[in-house]
């Protein structure tokens, strides 16, 4: 099947000088990004705004979700100077609110919850006023491995849905959408007022319906935050793009998640996770 082709709204221009003095900042420091890892468009504008989503416990994943240009393979050895590291990375940058993700680590107890942990404590040791984010795996469902994480106190705990419950056997075939709602649910029940927050990609081959029946069940367990962004293929190996959705349906649905009540709903072709993410921030904040 031959691919649609990229419509004039989804092109953006890259800047090579700002992503090579990021990039160089962050090898001196032994630091991944998942804007790299992930090969997401927008690295070269955040990167240009000294903004950096850093990606912990190295730079191989051990699943292979079919949207994802992670690399996947054997990990490599936990970095014991990643927390410190990281903390310093922030403080260079200048950042008022740190978003920390992962690799999943399904080969370590925890799943690298306590690393989590010690990241967030790191930060908070170093700039008490700002604020963390952490977008974790599921832990394989463990409630010990959650509760590590929420100790350590970060202001927002995200856990991406990633598609609609009838894409996951070719999306995330080893994930679970029952076990990621569960997550979201405890974070809310459990996380003793942590905001939560969830993602959602489009153009994978779902219709509006299923997308609305997901805010359904993401407002069930409480979720404050949705993220919802245009699917883009990493490369011929990974799922295909099934359609490009027109801006115009992006704000039909962020218009609609508000209605449904979600403190905040960022939607458009560009939204990653960690987009701007200081700007989700920001509302929970006037919720407060």
């Amino acid at each position: 099947m031959v691919p649609p082709r990229k419509p004039e709204w989804l092109k953006k221009k890259m800047d090579p000088a700002a992503v090579m003095e990021m990039e160089g900042m962050l090898r001196s420091l032994n630091l991944h990004t998942v804007c790299e890892g992930a090969n997401c468009p927008n690295r070269g504008e955040c990167f240009k705004n000294r903004k950096a989503t850093f990606m912990i416990l190295g730079d191989v994943c051990t699943r292979n979700c079919r949207f994802c240009a992670v690399c996947k393979g054997r990990p490599t050895p936990v970095d014991p100077m990643e927390p410190e590291n990281i903390a310093t990375a922030a403080q260079q940058l200048g950042l008022r609110h740190t978003v920390i993700t992962s690799v999943t680590r399904d080969d370590l107890p925890d799943g690298g919850a306590a690393h989590f942990a010690e990241c967030i404590r790191a930060l908070k040791e170093r700039m008490p006023d700002s604020t963390v984010e952490v977008l974790i795996p599921d832990f394989c469902g463990s409630l010990a491995a959650l509760q590590t994480v929420m100790d350590a106190r970060p202001e927002i705990i995200n856990h991406n849905i990633e598609t609609v419950p009838r894409l996951y056997p070719t999306v995330r075939p080893m994930a679970k959408y029952e076990r990621s709602l569960e997550l979201l649910e405890r974070v809310k029940r459990l996380g003793g007022g942590i905001y939560s927050k969830t993602g959602i990609m489009v153009g994978l081959g779902e219709t509006e319906d299923e997308v609305l029946a997901v805010m359904d069940d993401l407002i069930a367990v409480g979720c404050d935050i949705l993220t919802i962004g245009q699917y883009l293929q990493p490369s011929r190996e990974h799922i295909a793009i099934a359609e490009f959705i027109h801006p115009d349906q992006f704000e039909k649905y962020r218009r609609i998640g508000l209605e449904k009540g979600f403190k905040y709903v960022a939607s458009g072709p560009f939204v990653r996770s960690s987009y701007n993410a200081i700007e989700g921030m920001k509302e929970l904040m006037k919720h407060s």
